[in-house]
C-alpha cells in the first residue's frame, strides 16, 4: 500500500532501527516507544488489522515474538515485557498494517496497561458472555482459521 508506513519501511523508503528481519518479517524500533527496547513486528505483505491477516501469518508473529521477545528483554534488563496487537483506531492501532508490540517492562516504569472498570453488575456477565457466543461461528480453533 503506497501511503502505508510500514510498506515503506519493509522497502526501505523509510528509516528503521531493524533489530531482525527474514523472507516474511521484519521487527524495528518503535519511534515512539513506551519504555527504550519496544519493538514492533510487521509482516512484509499488507493487511490492515487482524481480521485481513490470515491465521498462519498471525501465528509466525506471536512465534517471532515469543523468540525476540525473551532477547529483548535481557537487552533491555527489563523485568518483563508486554506482548500486544492493537486492532482498529479505538483500540490504538494508529498505522494500519497488522504489527505485533513488544513493549520492556519495569517494576516501577508508572505504564499501565490497562484501567480496568468496576466490576459487572448482577447478570450483566452472564448477558455479554451470551451476546458474544451469539456471533461465534466455530466450534474450535482449527474451524476458525482461514
Amino acid at each position: 500500500m503506497a501511503d502505508c508506513v510500514f510498506c515503506k519501511i519493509v522497502k526501505w523508503e523509510t528509516p528503521s532501527q531493524r533489530v531482525y528481519e527474514d523472507d516474511g518479517y521484519i521487527a524495528f524500533l518503535d519511534i515512539n516507544p513506551v519504555n527504550f527496547g519496544h519493538t514492533l513486528i510487521i509482516p512484509r505483505e499488507h493487511y490492515a488489522d487482524v481480521e485481513a491477516t490470515p491465521s498462519e501469518v498471525l501465528a509466525d508473529l506471536i512465534k517471532l515474538g515469543k523468540n525476540i521477545g525473551p532477547a529483548m528483554k535481557k537487552a533491555m534488563a527489563a523485568d518483563a515485557y508486554n506482548v500486544v496487537i492493537n486492532n482498529g483506531a479505538a483500540a490504538g492501532q494508529m498505522v494500519n498494517h497488522v504489527h505485533l508490540h513488544l513493549i520492556p517492562r519495569f517494576r516501577d516504569d508508572g505504564f499501565r496497561a490497562w484501567h480496568g472498570r468496576d466490576r459487572y453488575p448482577e447478570g450483566e456477565m452472564g448477558a455479554t458472555a451470551k451476546k458474544i457466543k451469539a456471533f461465534i461461528n466455530f466450534s474450535s480453533p482449527a474451524e476458525g482459521r482461514d
